[in-house]
């Protein structure tokens, strides 16, 4: 195994457990009556599939996909460029925060601020691994 291919394998190691968080997180708002209201199923299964294919797609070179989409370097890109993105909109709701709250796992109620910090955190460090993989050489 290459040192790029073992940078795009902890890449899609670390894109399935951010999914999973985010995951698992939606589902948890869900429950609390926070989540997006109308075709909960229908988003949670779309989750789902992404959460199982796009670190499938991260930790292999996968032919027909190469050959009729992208190549894997460009997915991961692409990908780093939609994380980032997300990153920054998880932040901008940091920012601006104001005194809502949500309910924390376990009982309890915390800012949404101190939530977003940590979401935001976690979304940046997702970004930085596929970046790693995305732009490191043959």
């Amino acid at each position: 195994m290459t040192a790029r291919d073992a940078k795009f394998k902890q890449a899609a190691w670390a894109y399935l457990i951010y999914g999973v968080v985010y995951w698992f997180g939606g589902l948890y708002l869900q429950m609390r009556g926070l989540g997006p209201g109308r075709y909960v199923a229908f988003w949670f299964v779309i989750g789902a599939v992404i959460v199982l294919l796009f670190p499938y797609l991260l930790s292999r070179e996968v032919r027909w996909f190469d050959r009729w989409v992208l190549s894997r370097r460009d997915f991961a890109r692409i990908l780093t460029a939609l994380v980032l993105f997300r990153a920054l909109e998880v932040g901008r709701i940091a920012l601006r925060g104001g005194a809502a709250s949500m309910p924390a796992i376990g009982g309890g109620i915390f800012p949404t601020r101190i939530g977003a910090w940590a979401f935001f955190l976690i979304t940046l460090g997702m970004a930085v691994m596929l970046a790693r993989a995305a732009w490191s050489r043959s």
